[in-house]
């Protein structure tokens, strides 16, 4: 009796194929088979033998536990979180049925991952242009607005890209993590690192020389900067394929919008190289999502770090899912990412009680907060300063402040918590989403009636608050 234990496992054979870019011909004359027997595995009319595995292994150079592993579990993790979306709440959905799916019919998983995407993008546009009507602007000035193009886009998706996050690691590795950044772009690209001073880059702080085949630097960034941009110079040059497929599902109706998308994409592919999900996953959940901490064992920026565990949304891997936003001392927004169902302002300032925005009164200290909104949902915030620029004397530098936070649900698995008692007790700050949609009528930091109220005239009393509501 043969030793051999027969597997079928056709869709995993089919997208390892894929992956590798070769027809059905041409992986049959690697494995020294005919055409029709690829066929035949792929369509699981013939078992892959532990024979085949090994062919498979050696002639591909990839470990074998990786060609075996379960191929439908990152299409059943991402199928069955679909199938969380309160629009199925009604249909009777098994979680067995999901992985029945995703391992029987990868194509048809695809399709429907695809088509939830691009749902959840229309959505979030046809709410930009439901926002701007009421702000009285034309409904399709959203449409394209680039910034807007490139949020809808990462939050459609939670700002997380597994595929990428999977090359990014491998690279990380090959590389020998961040010490062979440098060696990476010498030893496979040809380019050498140099560092020159600010008038000499001219206002750039990356440049791909390829004339003097040269990486050039502005000496002027410090440590976590310079190996971030030499990260994400790896990341264009090497994992351009893996961004093209990222943005090929995405709705874009200008080249702006996806112009700043693939930027978005690159500066994550860096995050992960230099933060590879993995060992960073680990790692915040050792450390309990201590950002300092983190950004030291990653020899990282503050900003990066809190950034990066936004991203940790891998399917079947998920950690916290963290809200992220960067402001300036006006309190304009630059970046926003949201994984965490915190419902940002899409128009006008956002709220004032929000300790987000009381940062810049004590710099690069960290101030937590509980945050309620008017339904009652409750989020918990770690809110600080943060610095770009400088570097030498007399160098501009732009001060910003950045919030990270979470539900509270998951605050308890947050350091930052640590000795305040029952969490569901603990007092939080009362805050709206922005003036014009919060009903807090006693707010005394309001700057706008709500929207639908009518202001009462103040000829015989006037309130602490800055208006008076009717209570019609």
């Amino acid at each position: 009796m043969s030793s051999q234990r027969p597997v079928f496992m056709g869709p995993r054979l089919r997208r390892l194929r894929r992956d590798l870019g070769l027809t059905q011909t041409a992986m049959a004359a690697d494995l020294e088979i005919s055409p029709s027997y690829v066929a035949l595995l792929e369509r699981n009319q013939r078992p892959l033998t532990a024979d085949m595995l090994l062919r498979l292994a050696r002639t591909y150079k990839m470990d074998m536990a990786e060609i075996a592993g379960d191929g439908g579990a990152e299409y059943t993790a991402r199928l069955q979180g679909v199938l969380k979306d309160p629009m199925f709440a009604d249909i009777d959905l098994p979680p067995l049925e999901a992985a029945d799916v995703a391992a029987s019919y990868p194509g048809v998983a695809e399709a429907l991952l695809r088509v939830y995407t691009a749902y959840k993008e229309e959505q979030l546009a046809l709410a930009d242009r439901g926002a701007e009507a009421r702000a009285g602007s034309s409904p399709d000035a959203d449409s394209t607005d680039p910034v807007g193009e490139a949020r809808r886009f990462l939050a459609a998706r939670r700002n997380c890209f597994p595929a990428l996050d999977e090359a990014a690691e491998r690279l990380s590795q090959q590389a020998g993590g961040q010490a062979g950044l440098i060696e990476r772009l010498k030893a496979r690209h040809g380019f050498r690192v140099r560092r020159l001073p600010p008038e000499v880059m001219v206002g750039s702080l990356r440049r791909l020389d390829r004339h003097h085949d040269e990486v050039l630097l502005d000496d002027s960034l410090d440590t976590a900067s310079q190996t971030f941009q030499l990260a994400l110079q790896l990341a264009y040059l090497e994992l351009r394929d893996e961004m093209d497929l990222a943005l090929k599902d995405g709705s874009f109706a200008s080249d702006s919008g996806e112009r700043l998308a693939r930027r978005a994409l690159a500066s994550y592919a860096a995050a992960a190289i230099l933060m590879p999900y993995a060992a960073f996953a680990r790692a915040a959940e050792a450390r309990r999502y201590d950002v300092e901490a983190l950004a030291r064992q990653f020899s990282a920026s503050f900003e990066q770090t809190a950034h990066r565990l936004t991203t940790l949304q891998k399917p079947g891997q998920e950690r916290v899912p963290f809200f992220f936003i960067r402001v300036d001392p006006a309190g304009n927004v630059s970046k926003r990412l949201d994984g965490a169902g915190f419902p940002f302002a899409r128009h006008g300032g956002a709220c004032p009680l929000w300790s987000l925005h009381n940062v810049f009164k004590t710099p690069r200290e960290i101030v937590t907060q509980w945050l309620e909104l008017p339904d009652g949902q409750r989020f918990f915030s770690i809110a600080r300063t943060v610095t770009a620029g400088g570097g030498a004397y007399g160098a501009p530098r732009v001060e910003r402040a950045i919030a990270l936070g979470c539900a509270a649900e998951h605050a308890g698995r947050l350091i930052y918590t640590q000795g305040q008692g029952d969490l569901a007790q603990v007092e939080a700050t009362p805050i709206g989403v922005t003036c014009r949609l919060c009903q807090r009528a006693r707010c005394t930091a309001r700057s706008a009636p709500p929207i639908g109220r009518q202001v009462l005239p103040d000829d015989y009393s006037r309130a602490m608050a800055p208006f008076g509501f009717s209570d019609s």
